[in-house]
């Protein structure tokens, strides 16, 4: 089986339509990618640019080639399995060379991957499901439009699929679950907040409680939104000179609260970037306190000791009573709020608070 050009189909209309496709395609997609790449010389080199008749010719087999793999997956029988498959698979495998070579191709691409009916069985039965999604938003994202541009197309296929997916229960917590850790991934947050709401603003399937309480993050803690204040025990901090009552006491103009753990290595990064801004933050009248996520007191303290600013923990990890209010499902986590407790970003890196505090000055 490793070596596909010994394997002979001998039965079956489907499987032998299957192999023939599977022999012939990639043949086509090499000449295409041949002639486009003939195309683009003749249209661009002044040596080549007068050859009309050439650039008509090259014209013409891209159109033959084009029309004869359509025709074959035309030809296959409506109902047959293999007349589904086989376009999806062209659909899922296409984005590189679409997004490389084949520009003018996107829009009708983007079209293809929002019509997937993500009820359709077949999409999790053939193992394209992952790859459906991973491949659609990789092309989003890598289409070469502006950032902004980028979100409105991720909003547009976001609703495409969940219009898909109102009336199926099962299939909506799957896929939304799937594409919402995606997006977080990829640091696409503003698709992942879109979604989130989206999701949750449905009113035709009920979300699994632990998918709905990580979705609703979005809704109780976007920008803009006041975050509750938190009380501490004075004694769970590892320092007890630097031990406050509430969260609201501080004085600070602006206060980094940063979620994270011992356990988490992007933690040991990020908090120790922290610690070598902190003066500087300081002197700008911002305050850093962290929330460790920690079941272990002294793995607590010696994973602190060298950081300058507050940090507490209850030992509850997950648990934690201010990771639940706050609804956090991940670390690091962190919240810039101003001295009336709104949330006025959500970072996703040190840098990106040090970016902020630039603009600031």
């Amino acid at each position: 089986m490793s070596y596909v050009e010994t394997i002979k189909i001998t039965k079956g209309a489907e499987n032998i339509a299957f192999e023939t496709y599977a022999k012939n395609h990639p043949k086509r997609e090499q000449a295409m990618s041949a002639w486009l790449y003939l195309e683009k010389m003749y249209q661009a080199d002044l040596l080549f640019k007068e050859q009309k008749t050439a650039i008509q010719a090259i014209q013409i087999e891209k159109q033959r080639i084009k029309q004869e793999d359509t025709a074959f997956l035309g030809s296959l029988p409506k109902n047959s399995y293999v007349s589904w498959f086989l376009p999806t698979r062209k659909l899922v495998s296409s984005v590189s060379t679409v997004a490389r070579y084949r520009i003018e191709d996107i829009p009708a691409t983007f079209a293809a991957f929002r019509n997937l009916d993500y009820t359709d069985v077949r999409l999790y039965k053939s193992g394209l499901f992952k790859d459906a999604i991973d491949n659609h938003f990789w092309l989003l994202e890598n289409s070469g439009k502006p950032l902004d541009s980028v979100f409105i197309e991720m909003k547009i296929s976001i609703d495409a699929m969940l219009n898909h997916l109102v009336k199926n229960e099962q299939k909506l917590n799957q896929v939304v679950d799937y594409l919402f850790d995606l997006l977080e991934q990829h640091s696409m947050f503003q698709a992942s907040e879109y979604l989130a709401l989206a999701a949750l603003n449905q009113g035709s399937c009920t979300l699994n409680s632990d998918l709905a309480k990580q979705l609703e993050t979005y809704r109780v803690m976007k920008k803009g939104n006041i975050a509750p204040d938190i009380a501490f025990n004075k004694a769970a901090f590892a320092k007890p000179k630097q031990a406050i009552t509430k969260l609201s006491d501080l004085k600070s103009k602006y206060t980094l609260v940063v979620f994270g753990a011992s356990w988490c290595p992007k933690c040991n990064e990020e908090f120790s970037e922290i610690a070598t801004f902190y003066n500087s933050w300081k002197a700008k009248g911002v305050e850093v306190v962290l929330i460790g996520l920690e079941d272990d007191r002294k793995s607590f303290t010696d994973f602190v000791v060298n950081f300058p600013f507050p940090s507490y923990s209850d030992l509850k990890k997950w648990d934690s009573k201010i990771a639940t209010e706050y609804y956090v499902f991940a670390t690091p986590t962190m919240f810039l709020l101003n001295d009336k407790r709104e949330i006025v970003l959500r970072p996703i890196s040190v840098k990106q608070v040090d970016a902020w505090m630039l603009t600031k000055e």
